[in-house]
This record gives C-alpha cells, structure tokens and sequence, in this order.
C-alpha cells in the first residue's frame, strides 16, 4: 500500500543522506530542473531516473516511490539500469498507446507501441491502468508535448479532474473537466490559455466518451 508522495520520500531521503540537490542531480546524472520539479511533486520521474536516484540516495526504489517497504536497497532485487523492480512479481509491464492529443485532437488509436514498467501491486489495477503518449501543449506546463501520462481506464471523472475523453468517437483529447452534478453541461477545459474551452450541451454531452482518469505524468526530460 502507498503510504506517502515520491516528492515526500525524495526530500526525507536527500535530508537523511545530508546531501544537496546539485549533489544528487550529479550522482543520478538528473538535470537541475527536472529535480527541482520532482521536489516540489510537480511530476514524477520515469523509471530508469526514479531507479538512478535511488540508487544515488542507497535507498529502495519502492521506498523511494512511496510504498510500505523496508527503506534499505536489496542488492538481490535491483536490476540497474532497468525500470523499478525491486519487489518481485509487482512490476508489470503496461501498454503505452500514441496516441491521444493535448490540443485540437487527434485520432485514438487503438494500437500498442511499446509497453513500459510500473509498479502496481493488485492485479485488478494493473488490468485497468494503460498509458499514452501525448501529442500537443494545450496541458501546458502540467502536461507536454511527447510526455507519458498513466491513466486508470473508467467512464467517468469528478468535475475538476484531469481524463483522457473521445469526442464523436475519433478525436482523443486530455483536458480536465467540469461540470455541475444534476445539469446537462460539460466544458473540456485545457490549462494553457491559448486553447479555448470546449462546452457541449443537451444532447452534445452524449458526443463525449470518458476513457480514463490521468493518475501520473512521467515527463520527457
């Protein structure tokens, strides 16, 4: 079970160690940026830079990630250079989609391009958890062109959350939505300014298929 932030564990782990954050960055080959970011719990790192850090910090990569696990590394369960795994039969390897866009929309196809390491415990969680591509800057700076997002697959989002949407069956869109319980409204907002919101109303709202609720961005940095 998750018990705490990467963000949470990063800092309590850079204090133990008594190290500063360029020392870290220069161990764990991380730009200053990109752990400035991780710090603040902005986003979360992939998973070769989440194992280089913990290995820069000798902590677990589970620790690390913020599970009820030992903080000590075991040298047996730890494959360097390779996504975490430090708890047997825990890491499953998801299916990454390209992709579904962050800005005017482009086709959601259905195909597999790869498949990427995470660590997810249940198995009924890592049967609904996918993860997508994105193309487009009308999530900037939370989401960017050519990041990863991990998404839970389910039909609805509270109002004020971030989800993956299929407008008229072909254009796959990010944006966060919201509504009021009760009325036949929704608006596709996205967070960069430039792009205008998206409202559909009546019979418009059955144009609209929720397919998930973004859980994680892994940035490309």
């Amino acid at each position: 079970m998750k018990q705490a932030t990467f963000a949470d564990r990063l800092s309590e782990a850079k204090n133990l160690r008594k190290l500063r954050q360029v020392e870290i960055c220069k161990y764990a080959g991380v730009g200053k940026s990109a752990m400035s970011q991780y710090i603040k719990g902005s986003f979360m790192p992939k998973p070769d830079k989440v194992a280089a850090l913990a290995k820069a910090l000798n902590v677990s990569e589970a620790w690390l990630m913020g599970y009820d696990v030992p903080m000590e590394r075991e040298k047996s369960n730890t494959f360097p250079g390779e996504a975490i795994s430090i708890l047997q039969g825990q890491t499953r390897m998801v299916p990454l989609f390209e992709s579904v866009a962050a800005g005017f929309g482009c086709y959601a196809s259905n195909q597999i391009v790869d498949f990427i390491p995470l660590l997810i415990t249940n198995d009924d969680e890592a049967e609904k958890t996918i993860c997508i591509k994105v193309s487009g800057d009308s999530m900037y700076p939370k989401i960017e062109n050519g990041d990863i997002i991990v998404v839970h697959k389910q039909d609805s989002v509270d109002s004020g959350q971030i989800g993956v949407f299929l407008i008229d069956n072909e254009d796959g869109v990010v944006k966060r939505a919201n509504y009021i319980y009760g009325e036949d409204w929704l608006e596709l907002q996205s967070i960069n300014p430039e792009y205008m919101t998206r409202r559909f109303e009546g019979a418009e709202v059955e144009r609209v298929k929720t397919l998930g609720l973004v859980k994680q961005v892994i940035k490309n940095i």
